[in-house]
């Protein structure tokens, strides 16, 4: 059966540009998977049309020249509608280019209903991580023509949405290992899974909601995982990685031995990695290791410099573990990127003050590209999280106008509104000139350096001023604040 997997084109705006957990990284290789599970006994073809940069009217033509007899979607939210990609795939379906669509991924996983709604020309949505479902859709479509009833997908039977979920995947080294495009390379680093899930339960998290109640972190063996890494030094002679692994411990004791033996094995291949992980895991003796082996970057979830918040988040850490992780990373010679809320919908003033005194305590607010970050960060508010399930049980969910997929809250806190209003509207003008000077190579040069640090200094003043301001019980002219910050930055920035 010949099968052509989409990566559909998407589309990055202002008003998205920092909000990245729409798209998490654990779902970079799930067309690669399925592309490598369906590819001995299917001709496969996978189409990046994101990557290659190609529009709708391009991607048609693909399909044309392929002539699939199924299309599968990694259906990525882009934060708008998917409006012109539902024309193409109702345009593909009425000229009978191909004979069946399913969808896969967070975004349909989740909002399988609106996609529904939203494109007829969908036949099925696989439910969870897509690799044992797609196997059932072809084998079903192969034996019996039909896909009714196939485990691990979603469909519509007589005007109800039926949903027929599957178990996922227990031991990871059965899989192959992914089919990898040029595309997915173009960047200069190879995207790896060495785990799948969380023993965590963040409230604003939805990787185990997706894989299911039941199953959460798995690992693949250090062994399975180096077969792998020695296959692509040897087809490509690329040398960085970057574990797609929300969680790249796993839990306990058992999950710092398995890191350690995993960090023998990389030592000897002269490679660079890049990997995420919980506070609580990061323990001096693993992480000398994995610097010895060539970790060089890492992402660690933070969250918050207060306790109250990291328990209203369900984070199972403290705030002592945030802080001895930065001191045992900064120790090995690695600064780490990291996740920070500051704005919850229940956040208050005392909170806002606690977490702007951790960041400036642990040296968090000395680098442009971390200040802007951690300075606004909201709670991104995603369908299939807990946080979600809460807050519109008390009527407290607001839903974009695009999609039920993504929601907001009203913040307890009238104030907050106004300063996230406040440091939204400050960030995203920083981003959208910091985007531009990536794009034109300038981002290294002395001047804009230095402007960059001006920027810097001014995000962090703004932020203490508005804060000890409301301290006071004084008013804040928002507009003011904004119009004036936007003109500095453009002086500096642009």
């Amino acid at each position: 059966m010949k099968i052509l997997l989409l990566e559909h084109p998407r589309k990055i705006t202002s008003e998205n540009i920092n909000d990245i957990a729409n798209a998490p990284l654990s779902s970079s290789l799930f067309t690669g998977y399925v592309a490598s599970v369906l590819g001995e006994d299917n001709d496969v073809h996978i189409v990046e049309g994101y990557l290659d940069k190609l529009n709708e009217e391009q991607i048609v033509d693909c399909i044309k020249n392929f002539a699939p007899d199924v299309i599968g979607v990694h259906l990525i939210y882009q934060w708008k509608n998917h409006e012109d990609l539902y024309k193409m795939l109702e345009k593909t379906k009425s000229e009978y280019l191909t004979k069946y669509i399913f969808c896969y991924g967070y975004y349909s996983n989740f909002a399988y209903k609106e996609v529904f709604e939203s494109c007829k020309a969908v036949d099925g949505i696989v439910l969870g991580e897509p690799e044992k479902p797609f196997v059932n859709v072809i084998n079903s479509l192969k034996k019996h023509s039909t896909y009714d009833n196939v485990k691990g997908l979603a469909i519509v039977d007589d005007g109800k949405i039926k949903l027929n979920y599957d178990t996922p995947i227990e031991k990871l080294d059965e899989l192959p290992f992914p089919t990898r495009s040029k595309g997915s390379l173009s960047y200069g680093e190879v995207n790896i899974m060495g785990s799948r899930g969380c023993y965590g339960g963040c409230t604003f998290c939805y990787i185990n909601p997706f894989i299911g109640e039941k199953v959460k972190w798995r690992g693949r063996s250090p062994e399975n995982i180096m077969l792998e890494i020695d296959q692509i030094i040897q087809e490509t002679g690329m040398k960085y990685f970057y574990f797609t692994d929300p969680n790249f411990y796993g839990p306990g004791q058992s999950g710092q031995d398995r890191v350690l033996q995993l960090a023998a094995l990389l030592r000897s291949r002269n490679i660079t990695f890049g990997i995420e992980a919980r506070v609580n895991d990061i323990h001096d003796d693993t992480i000398k290791a994995l610097v010895e082996a060539g970790l060089q970057h890492i992402l660690i979830g933070l969250e918050s410099g207060r306790e109250e918040s990291l328990q209203r988040l369900n984070k199972m850490t403290t705030v002592k573990q945030n802080e001895n992780a930065l001191k045992v990373l900064r120790k090995n010679g690695i600064n780490p990127s990291i996740g920070f809320i500051m704005f919850e919908p229940d956040s208050s003033v005392k909170d806002l003050r606690v977490n702007f005194d951790f960041l400036m305590r642990n040296n968090l607010l000395t680098q442009l590209d971390t200040t802007v970050n951690v300075l606004y960060h909201h709670q991104i508010i995603l369908q299939g999280t807990k946080c979600y399930k809460e807050l519109k049980d008390t009527g407290r969910l607001k839903l974009s106008p695009y999609s039920t997929y993504e929601g907001s809250a009203d913040y307890e806190y009238p104030q907050i509104t106004m300063f996230a209003e406040i440091m939204r509207e400050i960030t995203n003008c920083i981003f959208s000139y910091t985007k531009i000077l990536w794009e034109n190579n300038r981002y290294q040069d002395p001047v804009v350096k230095g402007n960059c640090q001006k920027v810097n200094t001014l995000l962090i003043n703004t932020f203490e001023q508005v804060l000890i301001s409301l301290e006071e019980g004084k008013e804040v002219d928002k507009e003011k604040i904004i119009r004036e910050n936007q003109l500095d930055i453009a002086k500096l920035l642009g």
